[in-house]
């Protein structure tokens, strides 16, 4: 079988999300280009932009190689969007790879500011997400699929094979935002109150408390 090339498979991400019907869910650029100003001091929504451009801000070779799935998820992602890939200020668009070991998981989380578009490059996963009426779309998915998480939906992604897994995510915002739920429950700086998890999960204080010890602040 052919080797799907992970740039031609980059590309065929970022076409999709760029073609779907819908407006972009950032605001729409006002200039040609406006580089992200990572070191100005000035705080606006988004980032102001750089004086002196040059072809390397538009370029970003981080998606090359395999991250590093040696953690208790088993899984890590690469993003290329504003804060690492400083030319896609103002444009509205942000890839990732997000790379798994066996049986490695992307749990469940949200991108408040985004729709999520995935290519698989390599492997078979379980992929959903659920709606606000608690309803679960689910598949597997395998090499060349593609699935689409609507925004701000709770969804998922975990490697059911006995190989790694790569897929490519491409967002139609220059920075989408990422909030894992668990680790925002039981996580959280400074912690969510013990007693309001455990009336919310209907549990114990103690076993919130012993959740609450497996998640370390970021």
């Amino acid at each position: 079988m052919a080797r799907i090339h992970p740039y031609v498979a980059a590309a065929c991400a970022v076409v999709l999300v760029l073609a779907a019907p819908t407006v972009a869910v950032d605001p729409d650029m006002l200039q040609d280009v406006c580089v992200a100003d990572r070191a100005s001091p000035i705080k606006i929504n988004g980032f102001p932009c750089k004086a002196n451009v040059t072809a390397d801000d538009f370029f970003f070779a981080g998606l090359r190689n395999p991250g590093n799935t040696n953690n208790p998820a088993g899984s890590v992602v690469t993003a290329a969007n504003v804060e690492s890939f400083p030319g896609v200020n103002t444009l509205g668009v942000s890839i990732a790879r997000i790379d798994f070991a066996p049986g490695g998981q992307n749990p469940p989380h949200t991108h408040p500011r985004a729709t999520e578009i995935i290519f698989v490059l390599e492997g078979t996963l379980e992929v959903g997400f659920i709606t606000t009426a608690n309803k679960l779309f689910s598949k597997t998915i395998t090499k060349g699929d593609v699935f689409v998480f609507p925004r701000a939906h709770v969804h998922f992604q975990q490697n059911r094979g006995y190989v790694p897994a790569t897929i490519i995510s491409a967002f139609n915002s220059q920075l989408q935002g990422t909030q894992a739920i668990a680790m925002t429950l039981f996580g959280a700086t400074p912690p969510v109150s013990t007693d309001i998890l455990a009336k919310a999960f209907k549990i114990s204080n103690a076993k919130v408390d012993a959740i609450k010890g497996r998640f370390t602040p970021k």
